[in-house]
Parts: C-alpha cells; sequence; structure tokens
C-alpha cells in the first residue's frame, strides 16, 4: 500500500494531466477540418417561401357592420292648386296607400259666352274637387295644411311614414371588388336580437358627384331605394328592407353578410402571391432552375385570404408566396394594397 501512494498514484496522475493537456493542444492547433479561407463572409443562404397552385372551394363573403333604421317618411303633395277644402284624416292616425287625406277645390273659368245668365247677372263660380292621397302605408306623421288655405301644385301637405325598416352599412373600395357580381339579397344579424334572417331588395348605392343630400345612384344595374338610407354615411352604402315578420328598432346594431359567389374545384392561390386584387395581375412562377419569371394571370373570386386563378396559371405550379409589389397583410386584419391604399376587415378587428 505505502509503495501505491508513493508511486503508483502520482505516475497515474501525471499521465492524466498530460493526456488533458495533449489533448486540449490538438484541440487549439490542429482542428479536423481546415479553417475557412474567410471566416468573416456568411455561408447561409436566403429561399424565399414558395406556394404551389392547387384546386379547392372559395366563399367570397363580404360582412359589413351596419345598422337598422326606420324607412323615411314619404311626403304627400298637392296635385292640384286651390284652397284646401276639407281633411279627411287626423294628425296621427294610420293610412293606406291611396287614401284620400284631404281634397283641394279648385275654380273652373267659365266660357265668356256662359258667364252671365238670362236677366245679364254673373253666373256662380263653379269648382272641381281634387283628391289628395296617401303615398304610402303608413301612418299620417304630419299634416301641415289646414281648411281654407290656399296651396300649389306640389305643395307638401304632410308626410307618411311607413311602418318598415331597412338595414344599411358602408363599403370599403377594396368590398366593391368583391361584389363584382351584385347579390339582390343580404343575410343579416340583428346584435342581441333574432336569428340570422334574409332581408332582400338589396340595393348598393353611390352619391352621385355634386350632389347634395341623399341623392344616390345605384351601381351594378341596381335601382335605388327611397327609404332607409336615413343614417347612411356618405360613399357606398348596402341597404336592404327588413322582412314585415322581424321585429327590429331603428339604432340597432347589426352585421350584413353580402355573398359575392362561391366556387368549388378552382385554382386557388395565397393573395399575398399575387400583384393585384381583382379581375387581373401577376405572380412570379418558379423554373425547375431555381430562377422566377413573371406571368399575367386573370383573377376570380377572393375571401381576402385566397384568390382564383381562372386562366394564367396551372394546377401544380410553384409560385412565390409574396409577390413584389403584392397586397401584404399587416396587424389588426389590415390588408395594404399596391396603391398604397389600406383595407381593414371589421370582422377581424372586432
Amino acid at each position: 500500500m505505502g509503495i501505491a501512494r508513493a508511486w503508483v498514484f502520482p505516475i497515474l496522475r501525471i499521465l492524466l494531466v498530460a493526456l488533458v493537456a495533449a489533448a486540449l493542444i490538438k484541440l487549439a492547433f490542429f482542428p479536423d477540418r481546415p479553417a475557412d479561407a474567410a471566416p468573416a463572409q456568411p455561408t447561409g443562404a436566403i429561399v424565399e417561401p414558395r406556394a404551389i397552385a392547387a384546386l379547392g372551394t372559395i366563399t367570397n363573403d363580404v360582412v359589413v357592420k351596419a345598422t337598422v333604421t326606420a324607412d323615411a317618411a314619404v311626403p304627400m303633395k298637392s296635385t292640384a292648386a286651390g284652397t284646401v277644402n276639407k281633411i279627411f284624416v287626423a294628425e296621427g292616425a294610420t293610412v293606406a296607400q291611396g287614401d284620400v287625406v284631404l281634397n283641394v277645390k279648385v275654380p273652373i273659368e267659365r266660357d265668356p259666352a256662359d258667364s252671365v245668365d238670362a236677366e245679364g247677372k254673373p253666373k256662380p263660380a263653379i269648382y272641381r274637387y281634387v283628391d289628395v292621397t296617401a303615398p304610402a302605408a303608413g301612418t299620417l306623421s304630419s299634416l301641415s295644411v289646414i281648411a281654407g288655405q290656399d296651396v300649389t301644385i306640389g305643395a307638401t301637405a304632410g308626410t307618411v311614414a311607413p311602418p318598415t325598416f331597412s338595414v344599411t352599412g358602408s363599403l370599403e373600395p377594396a368590398q366593391q371588388y368583391r361584389l363584382l357580381n351584385r347579390p339582390t339579397e343580404a343575410s343579416v344579424t340583428i346584435t342581441g336580437g333574432p336569428a340570422a334572417f334574409t332581408c332582400g331588395n338589396l340595393r348598393i348605392t353611390t352619391p352621385l358627384a355634386g350632389s347634395t343630400g341623399g341623392d344616390s345612384a345605384a351601381t351594378g344595374g341596381n335601382t335605388a331605394g327611397t327609404g332607409g338610407a336615413g343614417s347612411a354615411a356618405s360613399g357606398t352604402t348596402a341597404t336592404c328592407t327588413v322582412p314585415g315578420d322581424v321585429t327590429v328598432f331603428s339604432g340597432l346594431a347589426a352585421e350584413m353578410t353580402l355573398a359575392g359567389g362561391r366556387a368549388e374545384g378552382v385554382l386557388l392561390v395565397p393573395t399575398t402571391a399575387v400583384r393585384g386584387a381583382a379581375q387581373s395581375g401577376t405572380v412570379w412562377v418558379s423554373s425547375p432552375d431555381g430562377t422566377t419569371a413573371e406571368r399575367a394571370v386573370a383573377l376570380g373570386l377572393t375571401d381576402g385570404t385566397q384568390v382564383q386563378i381562372t386562366d394564367g396559371l396551372a394546377e401544380g405550379e410553384e409560385i412565390l408566396e409574396f409577390a413584389p409589389g403584392a397586397m401584404a397583410p399587416v396587424d389588426d386584419g389590415c390588408t395594404v394594397y399596391p396603391d398604397g391604399s389600406m383595407y381593414c376587415d371589421p370582422a377581424a378587428a372586432s
């Protein structure tokens, strides 16, 4: 035991220290691979992400925030010049379209040869009576004339408030591109109200240039309505008529869903891969040698995430997932388009 302590253990410790020192010297001065010729130069490569054109189903539903409004009162106008003879309906009464509200006494001019009697005395004046009727069904909300008052043709004698309601929401310019095929109805959900219902007679209207007040023109072949747009903001609006069996109240918040189309088994690519947002655009197609080439394509439906390619691209072709200048998504559900404009999806922001 004394020999081991005096000779064996010290020798083992010396050998162990020598092995460790030799290993450190090799790691420091004799690496397993040759040193990089230019260690300061990066050796990685940036690979642009790709996407594959594939068949799928796309549903183009445009959702807008909307408000329930009572349809505007319809003016009741005199159709003759004369004197109000008699009023048959009191203000606040319920009327049907065509009900006689008042009549106007209109003097009839006699023929000069028939203006005097056999004794040479002037004959009494003669009159005709013209009825003024309710222009719509509803409540006679105002009556602005009294018996004996003179009126002129076209003078407003009162207004009739219809018992109907409409739902109105504003459309962003980018949303209008998604509604080139105009729907005739919308699905509406009232906040805190009944289940979703179909809202018909859909009108998409835009104010005419230089117009004041509620002048508007329908786009896409639809006609402009006369009511329901009382609280609509300036710009393009979508308005539909609430069915009579659905109970709503003016001022309620609503969500309007406009069906812009649905297609199955069509060629789809990400919207980020396309430069252009509607009808036409370009994509960058990858070649086997790794290069990319710009190619024009025709665009169909889009849901904001994917877009339909109707011409110019084949199934299975590889393209850049992020095309130069393509619309790019940003935070909070907003999208920046190539012209610099931005659209923020209300559904994503809520």
